[in-house]
């Protein structure tokens, strides 16, 4: 049994940190699914920048939405809910296998919606019903501006993704904001059933401060903060409010391990994948953390309910300068910042593609 099949045993989901039309035409997505017991993935408007920048797999599509009259957001909402239809479907037999609990993808909401919780809430609720797949979150920041789109849509029925977690009190934030939405529903005899997860970026913590903390320090920071946020999350499982919601049927918001590929090359590859074994979480990783674990990962020992020695090394890093909370704030907008390039940057990649596409062509 490879060491992803362990996880899987163990409880834990494996998604695909990646969508791109090419893995879907060459099958290589489908081998993921087949070898490495990979059962859902996520997506962000970088993996789709870089996927049609670099190759030529959505060049028709482009053309065909273009000459339809789509262009900027639409254009690439329409191209990416091609692809994400398509691997939901190739996920869609564990969904029902699972009950709804796995075989998940994601689209993300344009980030120059994030201040916008009105606007938020109505692309959610639009880009999931364009879609027409049940087994799709859309993604919505945890940020302070991004809490109320989040109850606004689990109380409207959309399954929600929420993104850009860095801290417990963020989390926390997300986590009431699901609660809110499901009490919301059950108040109004409405279906408890509305899916979330809560995705939590962890190797970022580390590239933020490796090079300002001993040695001893370096690479323990982002696996601390998730086994704080593990305990927080075992802790509300346990809760007799979420015990309440359960008993009326509702399912409970799985907690995300998310950037989880090593960014330290002095590291091992698989150093996340490895500390972050835990049951009733997912996991998603780019295809070469993917590959390197069913490699030579190692399942041991899950991760402690109650976060084992987070709180020792949080102290530590304190200890040598680190200011947790302000960080995870920086780290949130800086984030949030860089989605909103990834956007511009997209969608200068499609509007060269169609001037490309119609500049005259020389004899």
């Amino acid at each position: 049994m490879n060491p992803t099949h362990k996880l899987h045993e163990l409880g834990q989901s494996l998604w695909l940190d990646n969508i791109t039309r090419d893995i879907l035409d060459d099958g290589t997505l489908r081998r993921y699914i087949d070898e490495y017991s990979v059962t859902g993935l996520t997506s962000n408007p970088s993996i789709f920048d870089k996927a049609i920048r670099e190759g030529h797999a959505y060049d028709e599509s482009i053309g065909k939405h273009r000459t339809a009259g789509l262009q900027g957001e639409d254009l690439f909402f329409r191209l990416a809910i091609e692809d994400l239809t398509r691997a939901a479907d190739l996920f869609r037999p564990v969904y029902e296998a699972t009950k709804g609990v796995d075989g998940w993808v994601s689209l993300e909401l344009s980030p120059l919606l994030s201040a916008d919780t009105a606007g938020s809430t109505a692309s959610a609720a639009h880009l999931h019903q364009l879609a027409k797949r049940p087994n799709l979150y859309i993604k919505i920041p945890g940020t302070p501006e991004g809490v109320g789109a989040i109850e606004q849509s689990i109380y409207a029925g959309v399954p929600i993704n929420v993104t850009l977690l860095f801290s417990r009190e963020q989390y926390l934030a997300s986590a009431e904001a699901y609660l809110r939405g499901v009490e919301r529903r059950i108040a109004e005899g409405k279906d408890p059933k509305v899916s979330s997860v809560a995705s939590v970026f962890v190797s970022r913590w580390d590239v933020a401060v490796n090079d300002k903390v001993p040695a001893a320090l370096r690479n323990r920071l982002g696996i601390a903060i998730a086994g704080r946020i593990y305990k927080a999350y075992r802790e509300l499982l346990a809760s007799p409010r979420w015990q309440k919601l359960a008993a009326a049927g509702a399912w409970p918001q799985r907690l995300l391990w998310g950037s989880t590929g090593t960014k330290d090359k002095s590291a091992p590859d698989t150093m996340y994948i490895d500390a972050l074994a835990a049951p009733d979480t997912v996991n998603t990783m780019p295809d070469a953390t993917l590959r390197a674990f069913a490699d030579h990962g190692h399942v041991t020992q899950p991760l402690p309910i109650d976060g084992g020695d987070a709180e020792k090394v949080l102290a530590q890093f304190a200890a040598a300068g680190v200011d947790i909370a302000s960080l995870a704030e920086r780290l949130q907008k800086e984030g949030a910042d860089a989605f909103v390039k990834s956007w511009g940057s997209l969608l200068e990649c499609l509007k060269a593609n169609r001037e490309s596409a119609q500049a005259p062509r020389r004899a």
